[in-house]
């Protein structure tokens, strides 16, 4: 059987989900598993798709950084998968399956993994680079403060007598935040 895995980092990403939903059901996969999740996150869709697999099956996913967030974690599931003798396909390789079983299969699928890593490390030098060069030019500002926007509320709600805890519950926002704009000078 061939089971799918899709996941991007953030609900913002739908039509990258739906992407590779298509390119998996193109590749014929019978069962889909998807989540919108951070890499490092807890990703339940894909323990649940790891414990679904069976002897035979293959794994199929789109590119690896879909799959794994380091070489070493794309080493930890290819062995689980050996394990209950599973293939793994990625289809950025052109469509061609990656036998993870031989050494020279694993060799490839151990070098592509370590040049996507590399490249998401350069990525996010590049990006922090380029934060600084517009802070430095004064065009970065940072992520406006949204907690920031609601002081009227907090300090409506603080008056009416409701309890920090509460009004971080009822708007939605860190207790942290709440503390912040009700210490703050002048509130």
């Amino acid at each position: 059987m061939l089971v799918g895995y899709a996941r991007t980092s953030t609900a913002e990403q739908d039509a990258g989900l739906l992407a590779q939903q298509r390119d998996l059901r193109e590749a014929r996969v019978e069962k889909l598993f998807s989540e919108q999740v951070s890499s490092i996150g807890h990703r339940k869709e894909l323990e649940t798709s790891l414990d679904f697999l069976r002897e035979g099956d293959t794994l199929v996913v789109t590119k690896i950084d879909r799959l794994a967030r380091s070489t070493s974690h794309l080493l930890a599931i290819v062995d689980r998968l050996e394990e209950k003798k599973v293939g793994l396909r990625i289809l950025d390789f052109g469509g061609a399956s990656v036998d993870t079983k031989s050494p020279s299969g694993k060799l490839m699928l151990t070098m592509f993994a370590a040049m996507a890593q590399f490249e998401r490390e350069m990525m996010l030098e590049r990006q922090r680079e380029g934060i600084a060069k517009a802070k430095l030019d004064g065009k970065y500002k940072g992520r406006k403060p949204t907690a920031r926007a609601r002081s009227g509320e907090v300090i409506k709600l603080h008056i009416d007598g409701v309890g920090p805890t509460e009004i971080a519950k009822r708007l939605g926002m860190g207790r942290a935040s709440v503390y912040r704009i009700l210490e703050a000078p002048g509130e």
